[in-house]
């Protein structure tokens, strides 16, 4: 695809696309130079006319430009998005962090040049999410080049629907969710972890049917669970507390909201522990800020706390209340560790930073009198890559901390 237009920055707001960042703001523009179609490709010059980047336009988002090279020679093509893919599945094959799972973010959009794009494989099962206009209108040729290097069992493709509402200015056009809502299958795919072994339903559920940005640290956190209680708040599908058994846990109670997560909590914990385990582990539906208060009351403790809760935060107005609610339920939880125990907390909240997470984790032990140490500091797992020039892409943070 040839550049179908010029889009000029105002003074002063070409830093961003100097340094690389993949996102240009509408407010950074200062005019249009022809008539773009949203989803074309478009040439972006600064205020003195000096190229320094081409993408993809959407003139109904805030997020105006999907910057894709910085090379005036590139060609926006199919030949690119063939390269991007094979590019971001190579870097993955050369992880030896990977090597013990068939589970593996192959794609992580901005992270890997492809903005709006998750792909997802479960055991040759590829789950793709769509959050970009960019991405829903290069669909085919990434389909084709994801098949092409993996050759896929299938392709289920799902879209993030709060993304491409603003993608497509307030709501998501017919064509486009027909295309992408997956009808619900009951269909399991077993995947491995190191020695773990989970069932997933890909593309259903949270994320795209499996949190594999928690791959590292359910084995970090499975490490201090040997002999140990342990309260997984927040399992999903009992990821942490699949480990945990493994790692030797006396007790594993799973919390969790979502009634069906917790049949397939079920069902992990007995495909790895077998029949002779059974009485190791429990599965609770409830309300977990209301179950911790619950068992606090009731006197109840354990030896480690693990506590993964969905994203409190979505945008930066919503930070203070997910402060307050990351303090409440910290505090909570430390109130239900024995001396000597351990605290694994986590924020996937991208917008609340891993130094501000530290300082309510802080304001929570001082409120439960708890004297904390954080013993290790966590990120997601290596096929979720943070790239430099778009430090928006790391989004995940989390401590394993020691509670006297």
């Amino acid at each position: 695809m040839q550049p179908t237009a010029a889009v000029i920055l105002k003074s002063g707001r070409d830093r961003s696309v100097r340094q690389r960042h993949p996102r240009l703001f509408a407010s950074a523009i200062k005019q249009i130079d022809g008539r773009p179609r949203d989803g074309d490709v478009v040439d972006v010059l600064d205020n003195k006319g000096e190229w320094l980047a081409r993408g993809i336009i959407n003139q109904q988002a805030q997020i105006a430009i999907r910057l894709l090279t910085w090379r005036s020679e590139e060609a926006i093509d199919e030949s690119f998005w063939h390269a991007r893919v094979q590019a971001a599945i190579a870097r993955r094959q050369r992880d030896p962090a990977l090597r013990c799972t068939n589970a593996i973010r192959w794609v992580f959009s901005e992270s890997d040049g492809l903005p709006g794009l998750i792909a997802d494989d479960y055991a040759g099962h590829l789950a793709l999410e769509i959050s970009s206009l960019l991405a829903w209108r290069a669909l085919p040729v990434l389909k084709a080049a994801l098949t092409q290097a993996l050759s896929p069992l299938r392709i289920i493709c799902q879209m993030d629907e709060e993304r491409l509402r603003h993608e497509f200015g307030g709501t998501v056009p017919r064509a486009v969710r027909e295309a992408l809502e997956t009808p619900p299958s009951d269909a399991l795919v077993e995947i491995r972890e190191c020695e773990a072994r989970f069932l997933v339903r890909p593309a259903s559920g949270q994320k795209t049917g499996f949190y594999l940005d928690q791959r590292a640290n359910r084995i970090r956190v499975a490490a201090y669970c040997q002999g140990a209680t342990v309260l997984n708040a927040f399992s999903y599908t009992g990821g942490f507390g699949v480990h945990a058994l493994r790692g030797g846990a006396s007790r594993v109670l799973n919390v969790d909201s979502s009634a069906e997560a917790l049949r397939l909590a079920e069902q992990n914990c007995a495909l790895n522990v077998g029949a002779e385990g059974r009485d190791r582990y429990a599965c609770t539906e409830a309300d977990v800020f209301a179950l911790l208060r619950a068992l606090h009351q009731q006197g109840e403790r354990f030896d480690v706390v693990i506590l993964d809760p969905p994203k409190f935060a979505h945008h930066p107005d919503q930070v203070n209340r997910a402060a307050r609610a990351y303090k409440d339920l910290n505090r909570i939880a430390l109130g239900l560790i024995n001396s000597g125990g351990i605290l694994a907390t986590f924020s996937c909240s991208g917008v609340v930073d891993a130094s501000l997470f530290q300082k309510i984790i802080f304001s929570a032990a001082l409120e439960a009198g708890r004297e904390t140490r954080i013993v290790e500091r966590l990120t997601q797992a290596s096929d979720h890559p943070v790239l430099l020039t778009f430090p928006e892409s790391e989004y995940l943070k989390g401590f394993i901390c020691r509670v006297e």
